[in-house]
Order: structure tokens, then sequence, then C-alpha cells
């Protein structure tokens, strides 16, 4: 619905009860409400309201306002033209304005004027006023098109003259309501503007169509300027859209946030927020010119920030006509805001407070009122975002203000700390505050304030994180001289980042480092700082912490003799999660302070470290036993922290041995019964599941673990915590009864004592005990390792054995290093047989060998070899992180031979690291033999299977075709011994690929070859001994190079690779090398054993059929060569093996049963020669049936 409202009733309502009141009552309808007023002019309703549309309620009360008034009949006038002629005229005229590009030429629409368009206007009747009114219009509207966004002011005798205003207006009003396809309300307003008394036009128009305001607005704030007030046409803009908004206030607000959404007319909406601050009742909340201003400002939109700050400084740039400008007028705000939360207002000069004789000539204000302080706050952060962003330049009496208000004492609440420390943090950013001796004076009153008042408001506010850590930490950087770091705290405290000159830091820094905070003060001071406690991440901030890590990092405690000690491990015990993030850093830098002196003249100039006492209390009760269930002390937290501490301390030790050695100074290491004590891989187990809230702890940890603990971090191990700690252990928790938590380790060891004759009650609690976590079973696990000695009897279930191998993996878990020295215990040799001895864990490390010197029973039980296989490989482990550290403890004796030298003596042929890597190769190849050697099948097992040879060669036969009788014998293999040595093959293949030095080791060395057959099949690594066969075969010794091809053998069947054709190729030329240079006696007991090694080439590379055959027919014409002298005739045996190696096809039919006749009728004969040529052609019968039969 339209209303065509009368300008003289608009303006006169707007004047009398104000713009909002007119609005409100023509876009309600509420006209009873207008007829209360007998006061107004009946002309002036009767020609606003004489068309109303849809309004039959209200017809009769319109009649009887409109009756009898002259001036509607010329409204009515203007009401009854064509507008529909109108309008074709009006697209006409601008057609031809088109063509014309604009031009003033011939009009359409008011032609031959006769007198000036003002005396037109008068003498014209209704519709040559309407046409005069739009075709002024139209030319303005075409101008303002074509001007490309620059401003003009166009001269209008119809728009000017104060006669003709209200009916042009009426006009207006008119012609935009009947045409609105022809003139857009927001094109009109566009072109208004450029027009003497725009503004007047634009609020009648916009009253007129009420609902069009907010469009109006919006395009009038598109189409301005980006900075309003540098422009005649921007001024006018905020002008016009100030007095819209002053005529509807309401939307005043909506409308100065679509001024910062477009980014455009930012005084404009700085005027709309003053108009808006003396409109709203005065409280003591923050205004909403600092909220505004503010979040400008201090806001996520750098866009935004960017546009309002250069609106400051260009409005500082103008030197004219300050005082009215918008930018001088918010700076009169929020000065005048910032006076009125004085308590009084004095001047600087300030009478010393120990002066009580003389009488101070002005009134000192007292604090702060707390109502003020949230605001106070507020008002300090505005300024420094304007000057720290916008580039504000303050004023004196601006500079005066901020400094009364910044050295204002607040009461002692947490915005009161608040309110201090952005104070604190604005005096240094904005040190050019501080101009006169009595403005500097009046600072370090108020800082000597802050120090003595410190305590006070910590313990009244309740608020951590106070004002006197930041003024401590503020005095430790400019004592170091890290102003860069006073500049970042400066800028977190005030929530903004800003430029500070480092420069412009020098006169505090000289205040503080000699009149305030003396470095001797500094550290005495941080001693005497409460620890903050239930320290988190969720404690913002500035704390002591902070404080203590900066006086650690320059080395103060050190160079005053101060104790830092106590406080850290206090602060150490007050912690929680989420982790800190500087507790890691306050750690590390009070190690290095413990290690490294502060200087090489004074090497004692270091500080404690904590006693082993108290780090035993922290860890009280977790190690197991009676004391496992009682509630800790000490929160997972500083459990985690201190081992942090412990693991990091020694290896920095060790990392510093050489440097402290120089220094002859060496620092205590903790012992290994400390260690031994601390449950290490339980305390990681639990820092795995708090990840998130430990930070950078637990990789930290698991870094230093697999460092200095590497056999605590076996990818095994992890593999199996997962399993043990996934779905399925919790699905499996979920059937856990009372029943099985109320087993004691007393019951236990009963069912223990009773397995002899009775299993059940045993497989019973054992089975309950599998449904315990892992931390539950451990006050179990003494009574579960002692008892293995009795489950190696005859008898023992399997079920009960797997059992326990389970129950021990889930142990291993969480108490590895207790559980394997108890294990290891537990299963030494009855002693009956040798005397018993209890070993320790560094025992265990110094020769891990003693975890294979068990009972010779455990070599068969195969749930039990597997954990003795996992303790022998973590103790291995072990062992070389020992022997490593024990090479650094002992670093100055690599300091001595080089003062030995330098006295002349010889140096020392080996290096200590050499001897370190000889033993631990030693120690891997024995242990390496020792298990290789437990695969071997005893005398018993032989006895108890006369097939048992083929329980090491079944592998190797794999690959021909089986017969159901080989099956069987398969079968037969899922024994205790097989599954042994695949335990055993397991942990071979590991080490091989740890370290592939070891392979070649045992190899040089030898072993059986019947175990050949085994290693290759079961351990997949063994394919890198192809590397070094050739070197092996080179070997000037007999057995090496039968071993090396023995074993060439085996591989090429297991991997037919190119690499294996050609070291085949080497092996067949040795041999023929090795046929020439042979005696007799040497020759047989070299080509005995390797003869049947080439029928394994054959098979894996028939290409070297023909060097084979070549290479018997030699040895055999060698033999027979040596036999030639003796009576019997040997010349149809090396012809029938020529025949045999021309005609294969012809003799394929020679079945072995025939050799065998034959070489048992030769075999009386004890000649080497002879028995070694029967030898040869069974090898060459056997490849001549392999090759015919396709094998």
């Amino acid at each position: 619905m339209n209303l065509y409202l009368n300008p003289e009733l608009c303006s006169y309502l707007a004047v009398s009860y104000g713009a909002d009141y007119c609005i409100s009552i023509f876009t309600s309808g509420d006209f009873n409400s207008v007829c209360c007023y007998e006061d107004l002019q009946t002309s002036l309703i009767e020609r606003c309201l004489l068309i109303l549309q849809s309004w039959a309620q209200d017809k009769k009360l319109i009649l009887r306002l409109l009756s009898g008034v002259e001036a509607v009949n010329s409204i009515v006038a203007l009401l009854s033209v064509d507008f529909h002629a109108l309008e074709q005229d009006a697209s006409k005229e601008q057609q031809l304005r088109h063509k014309l590009g604009g031009g003033s030429g011939e009009s359409i629409l008011v032609s031959q004027l006769q007198h000036g368009l003002t005396l037109e206007f008068e003498h014209s009747d209704s519709p040559r006023r309407l046409r005069l009114v739009l075709s002024e219009l139209l030319a303005i509207m075409n101008k303002v098109s074509e001007s490309n966004g620059e401003f003009f002011l166009k001269s209008s005798e119809l728009f000017e003259s104060p006669v003709y205003l209200e009916e042009a207006a009426d006009v207006l009003c008119i012609l935009q309501a009947e045409l609105p396809s022809l003139l857009p309300i927001v094109d009109v307003a566009e072109a208004l503007l450029h027009v003497k008394n725009g503004a007047w036009f634009l609020c009648l128009l916009v009253a007129n169509v009420p609902d069009s305001f907010n469009e109006v607005c919006r395009g009038l704030i598109k189409n301005g300027e980006r900075q309003d007030e540098e422009s005649v046409g921007g001024r006018r803009r905020t002008e016009a859209l100030r007095h819209l908004c002053k005529m509807n206030p309401s939307q005043a607000l909506r409308v100065r946030g679509m001024v910062v959404e477009e980014c455009h007319l930012p005084g404009l909406g700085v005027a709309l927020t003053l108009d808006h601050t003396k409109n709203e009742s005065s409280d003591d909340g923050v205004s909403d010119l600092v909220c505004f201003v503010s979040g400008l400002l201090l806001g996520t939109n750098a866009k935004v920030r960017t546009w309002f700050g250069t609106f400051i400084r260009n409005g500082q740039q103008r030197k004219r006509d300050n005082i009215s400008s918008v930018l001088w007028q918010m700076r009169r705000q929020l000065l005048l805001e910032l006076m009125g939360i004085l308590p009084t207002v004095r001047s600087t000069h300030i009478v010393e407070e120990a002066d009580v004789d003389t009488e101070p000539t002005v009134s000192v204000y007292s604090g702060l009122k707390e109502e003020h302080v949230v605001k106070a706050s507020a008002l300090l952060r505005l300024y420094c975002a304007l000057m720290g962003i916008a580039g504000l330049k303050p004023t004196d009496e601006e500079a005066e203000q901020l400094l009364q208000l910044m050295t204002s004492r607040p009461p002692a609440t947490p915005a009161g700390v608040r309110f201090v420390s952005l104070s604190f943090c604005m005096l240094l950013a904005f040190s050019t505050l501080v101009s006169t001796p009595e403005q500097e004076q009046l600072m370090v009153m108020w800082l000597s304030w802050m120090i003595k008042e410190e305590a006070y408001f910590e313990s009244i506010s309740g608020v951590s994180a106070s004002f006197g850590e930041m003024l401590l930490l503020v005095a430790m950087y400019f004592h170091s001289n890290q102003l860069s770091a006073i500049i970042d705290l400066v800028c977190s405290t005030l929530g903004m980042k800003i430029v500070i000159k480092p420069s412009s830091l020098s006169r505090m820094k000289t205040i503080f480092t000699q009149e305030i905070f003396t470095e001797q003060v500094v550290t005495a001071h941080a001693v005497r700082v409460p620890v903050t406690g239930n320290l988190s991440a969720n404690i913002t901030g500035f704390l002591p912490i902070h404080c203590i890590y900066q006086l650690l990092k320059s080395r103060s405690f050190t160079k005053h003799k101060v104790s830092i000690k106590d406080w850290i491990y206090r602060q150490l015990c007050e912690t929680t999660t989420p982790l800190h993030p500087q507790l890691l850093s306050l750690i590390d830098v009070y190690i290095n302070s413990i290690l490294t002196p502060a200087s090489k003249s004074n090497p004692e100039a270091t500080n404690q470290p904590v006693t082993e006492q108290e780090i035993l209390n922290v860890f009280q009760g977790l190690s197991g036993g009676e004391n496992a269930r009682l509630p800790q002390r000490y929160s997972i937290t500083t459990q985690l922290l201190v081992l942090y501490y412990v693991l990091s301390y020694e290896e920095a030790l060790l990392a510093n041995t050489k440097i402290l050695a120089a220094m002859q100074k060496k620092p205590k290491s903790y012992s290994s019964a400390l260690m031994d004590q601390i449950p290490i891989k339980y305390l990681i187990r639990q820092a795995q599941g708090l990840q998130q809230e430990l930070g950078g702890l637990h990789s930290a940890l698991l870094r230093l673990l697999a460092t200095n603990y590497p056999h605590l971090c076996i990818v095994e191990d992890w593999i199996c915590e997962e399993h043990i700690t996934g779905t399925d252990a919790l699905l499996r928790r979920m059937l856990l009864t009372n029943t099985a938590k109320n087993h004691s380790p007393k019951q236990l060891q009963e069912a223990f004592s009773m397995l002899p004759g009775n299993h059940t009650q045993l497989m019973q609690i054992l089975e309950h005990l599998t449904l315990l976590s892992a931390a539950e079973l451990i006050p179990y696990a003494e009574v579960l390792t002692s008892n293995m000695n009795c489950l190696l009897n005859t008898g023992v279930p399997r079920r009960i054995l797997q059992t326990v191998n389970k129950l021990w993996m889930v142990l291993n878990t969480v108490m590895p290093r207790r559980l394997w020295v108890m294990t290891v215990n537990a299963l030494q040799p009855s002693v009956k047989i040798v005397r018993q001895q209890k070993y320790t864990q560094n025992d265990l490390m110094i020769d891990p060998l003693i975890v294979l010197r068990c009972d010779q029973r455990v070599h068969r039980s195969p749930p039990l070899m597997d954990i003795t296989l996992h303790m022998l490989n973590g103790y291995l482990l072990a062992s070389k992180a020992y022997l490593n550290a024990h090479l650094k403890e002992t670093a100055e004796q690599d300091i001595r031979p080089s003062q030995n030298n330098a006295m002349g003596l010889e140096a020392p042929e080996v290096t200590r690291e050499e001897l370190k890597n000889a033993l631990l190769a030693a120690q891997d190849s024995a242990a390496v033999q020792i298990l290789l050697e437990i695969c071997l099948p005893t005398e018993e097992e032989k006895a108890q299977s006369s097939n048992m040879h083929s329980l090491l060669k079944s592998v190797h036969n794999s690959t021909s075709p089986k017969s159901p009788e080989v099956e069987e014998e398969e079968d037969s293999l899922l024994c205790n011994l097989r599954e042994v040595q695949c335990l055993i093959c397991c942990l071979l293949h590991q080490m091989y690929i740890a370290d592939p030095n070891i392979v070649k080791l045992v190899h040089f060395q030898g072993y059986p070859c019947e175990l050949l057959a085994l290693t290759v099949a079961g351990i997949p690594s063994m394919h890198i001994c192809l590397d070094f066969i050739p070197e092996l075969i080179a070997q000037p010794e007999l057995e090496k190079q039968i071993f090396a091809i023995q074993l060439l053998s085996f591989l090429c069947i297991q991997y037919a690779l190119p690499k294996s054709l050609s070291v085949a190729r080497l092996a067949i030329n040795v041999m023929g090398t090795l046929l020439t240079v042979l005696t007799q006696s040497k020759r047989y007991a070299f080509f005995m054993p390797t003869l049947p090694c080439l029928v394994s080439f054959c098979q894996a590379f028939p290409p070297l059929y023909d060097d084979i055959m070549s290479l018997l027919i030699q040895i055999g014409q060698v033999c027979a060569s040596d036999v030639a002298t003796q009576t019997r005739d040997f010349d149809p045996i090396i012809t029938r093996l020529q025949q045999l190696k021309e005609k294969p096809h012809e003799v394929s039919g020679l079945c072995k049963d025939s050799s065998i006749k034959s070489c048992s009728r030769d075999i009386a004969s004890m000649d080497p020669d002879v028995r070694l040529c029967q030898c040869v052609e069974n090898t060459i019968i056997e490849i001549i049936n392999m090759s015919v039969s396709g094998v």
C-alpha cells in the first residue's frame, strides 16, 4: 500500500512530534491518533490522505477529514493525469537523449518554454507540472548515469526555489508512485543527492514509501565512497542518510550494519553510532560507541580493519574543519566517557607519600569504582587499537586522561587484575604517553604499588594468573635484553598485533632494571612466588612458571646461588590435564642448568637435581604388590612429567659426559635400583590414552624410550598391546563376573600347588584372570612367574601353558622389566643340577645369554619358549643400550689416551667403540648359535622317530609332487619341536633384518648342515646370504667352502633368482678349480658332501646342466686316473658315465635301485676314488631322471 504524503504534513510531524512519529503514523494507519491532534492543519492532512487504497473501514473518516479543504483540488488534478501517455512520452524522450548523446536538445515532455522553469511551473496546469518535474528529474538521472561515479552539483530552479518546494515535492512523490518502472526509487534517491535540498526531498519521498527505507539506504551506501569525508559527494550522501535514520531511528543500527558490510561511508557509521549513544540511557556499562569501534579494529575481518584504519589516518591529516568532522566528534565522545569514569580529575603532580608534612596541592583520587572497571578495560583496549592499528595520535589532553586512567587503582577482583594487566601493557606499548618527569614519577609509583599489592590481589580475587607474574616476567626479559619477547607478551595480553619499536622500550628498561627490579631482587622474589595449583592448559595468562623458566634460561638462580629445585618439584606435583605447554620447556632448561655450568670459570654454579626419594614418592604404589590398589597421591600428569625429567636427565648426562669430564665435573646419575622401581611401560601406556590432553609429552617420552630403553619399544609388543586393548578385549571384559574379581594371588598359589593332581581349579582361575585388565593383573605377576617351573612337568595340559603365556603377554605391556627378571629366575634349572642363582636386571643386561641357560625342558615347551625368546630379544636390545651408555659414562677414558699421546706414549690399536661392537657381535652370534642348536633333535627324539631326518628336509622337498606318504610325514611334524623351530626362525628373521652383519658372522662361523633346510625355508631373510657366499667360498678352510656350497644349493631352490644363478656358476667354477688342486684325501672330503648340491643347481637352473655334467665327467676321469695302476679295470665305469652324458634318454630307464645295487656291490671297496666315482654316477643318474621327468 502506498501513501502520498504532503511534504508540509511530513515536515510538520517531523518537527513537532518527531520523524519517527511521522513514519509510525503513516505505516500503521492509525488515523484516529491523527484526529486527536486538533492543532494539525486540516488542509495538510487532507492533501496527504487524499488517496488510500483498500482501506474501506477508514473511508468515512477520510472523507470527513477531506471535506471542505481547498488544497485537495490541486492534488486531485495531479492524480487525474493520463500517466500512461506521460510514461510513453518520457520513454521517447529518454531514447531521444540517448541518440543525441545526452545533450539538451528538443524535449518531448516539455517544449517551447516561454519563461524560466519556476515561472513555467507556476503558470502551468497539473499535467504540465508533472511533465516539467519529470523532465528535470530524468535529466539529472541521465547525467548521474553518465558521470562514472564523479560527483557533481546540478543547479535546478525547480528544486531550489523555497516557494515551490512543497508543490514540487507533491509532484515528485506522485510521479514516483505512479511511474515506478521509469523512476526506480533508488535511482531517484541517487539523483536527489545532486541537487540542493536533495536530502529534504529524499526524506519526504521515503516517508511516502516507508517499506522502501532499507532498499534506499542500501542503494545509497553501495554507491557511496569508501571514505565519505574526503569529498563533497561523500559528505552530502552521509548527511542524507543521517537524516533518513533520524526520521526512522529504529533502523539506524541496521543501516550501520550495511555500512560495515559494504565498507563504504565510515563516517556515517560513526555518526549513526554517536546519535544512538546520545539517545540511549546512560549507565555504567560499555557504550555502543566503544563496542562498535572496537569491533571494527579488533575483529577478524582484515578488510574492515584496514578500511576503518584508513578513515582514522585520513581524518587526522585534514587540518580544516576538524571540530565539525565525525572523527573529532568521536574522539570527543570517547574522551568524555573516559573522563566520566575517573573518580577525580587531577594533575600529574603527585606528592610523595613519605612527605606527610607537605600538604598536597591537588586531590589524589580514590580507587577506580568496581562498576567502572570493565568499561575502563574496554576503553583502554580501544585506545590501544586506535593508536596501534589505526595510527591515531593522541592529543595532550587525551594522553593526560589516559595516563590518569591507566595509573588508577582498581578493586581486587578478576576484572581489576585484568585492568591492571592491560594498563601495564599499554604503558609498555605506548611509552610516549609518559612525556614529563611528573608523569614518569606517577608511573613509577604505580608500578611500585603493583609490586606491593600483587599478593593481596591474587589472594582476594582468586585469579591464579595475576599481574605480579607479568611484572616479574617483563623484568626478566629486560635483564636478558629480550625486547622482542616483551613485545610478544604485550601483544598477547592486549589481544592485538601492533607495531612496537624496540627502541621505544629503552626508558622502561632503565626504570625496570635499575629502579624497580634489579636481577637479584627478581631472583629472590621468584622463589617465594607460590606455585600454581592444579596447573593446566586451561589456566591462561602469565604464570609463575613463565617467570621461573626465563630465570632458569638466563641462569640467574645459579648466578645468585638461589636454589630452585624445591619450587620446580612442587610445581610438577601440582599439575593436571590438559598439560600446560610451558612444563616441558621448564624441565629441559632445568636439566640444562643442573648439568652445564653457567661459565667455565665457575663449574660449581649449577642447580641441584631432584633427589631419588622425591622421585620415588611420586611413584609410590605403582610397582604392584600389596600397595598397588591404594589411591594414588599424585596425578598421572605429575608421574609422566617426573618420568620425562628422569629420562631426559639421563640422556642429557650421557650426551654431555665428555664436556663434563673435560671440566672435571661429574654429576651423579640416578641409580639402576631407582629406574627398576619406575613402571615406565605402564606410564607410557597411560600416556597413550591421553595423547590429546598431554600435547607433545607422549611423543617426547617415546623418543626417550626408543633411545635409552629400546627393549621397551619392541614392535611386537606394541602390536600385542593393540590386540589386548582392542574391541575384543573390551567385549570379553563385559563377561567379567564377581567371581573373577574375588580371586586373590593366594588362591592362585594354592591352585598351582594342587597342579600334579588337579588341573581344573587352576584352569578356572587362569581363565577368569584373562578377563582382567593389565593393571589389575599386576598383583598376580609374582605368583604366575614363580610357578612357571611347575609347568615343565609332564602331564600339564597345553591349555594351561597357553593361558599362562597369554597372561604373561598382558603383564608384559605394563611391567616388562620386572616381569622378565622374575621369569628368568623362575625358569632356572633345578637346584639338583646346578646351584640356583637370583639374577638382577643389571646381570641380564650385561649377559643376555643368561636367558638361554634355563631348564632344558623349556626348549620343548612352545608357550614357555615363546616367552623365553621374547625376553632374549629384549635383553639383547637392552644390552646394546647398556653398553652404549657405559661407553659414554666412561668417556674420560677416551680423553686419557689423547693426553698420553701428548706425552709421547703409543696410542691403543683399537678403540673402545670397536671393542664394544665386537662384543655385541659375539653376543648376538652366540645367541643365534645356541638357538640353532636348540632346533636340532635330541637323541631321545631321534630314537622316538626313525624318520625324524625328514623333519629338517620336508621344506626342501616341498617343490616336488607330494605323495601321501610324504604328507603323512609332514603331519607328524606338528609337534613341539617343529613349533619351537618356527618360533626360533621368527626371532632369527627379526635379528637378521635388524642387523644383516649377524647373518654373515653366523654363516662364517658355520653350523650343522642338517639345519640348512630349516633355516633357508623358515627364515625369509636368508636370501641376503647370496651377497657374501662368494666371499665365503673364497675362504681357505675346506669346511667353510663345503658349507657355502651346501647353503647355496638350498638358496637356489628357495630363491631361483638371476643372482642365485650367477653365484651357482661361480660355485661350479670353484669346484672345477679345486678338483685340479686338491689331494686325494681332501678331494674325497670336499666332493662327497658337495656332489648332491649339483642336483639342486640343476633343479633350480636347467641351463647349468651341461656345465654340471662336464664337471661330473671330469671328476670321474680324475678319480679313474688315480686308480689306473690298480688291478681293477675302471674304464667301463668311465665309458658308462660318458654314455650317460651323451645319450641320457636311452638310459633314462635305469632305476635308482640298480644304481644302489651297483653302489652296494662296490661299496666294499674302501678306495676313496672308487667311492667318489660311484657317487658321481649316482649324481648323474639322479640329474638325468630329474631332467627327463620334467621336474
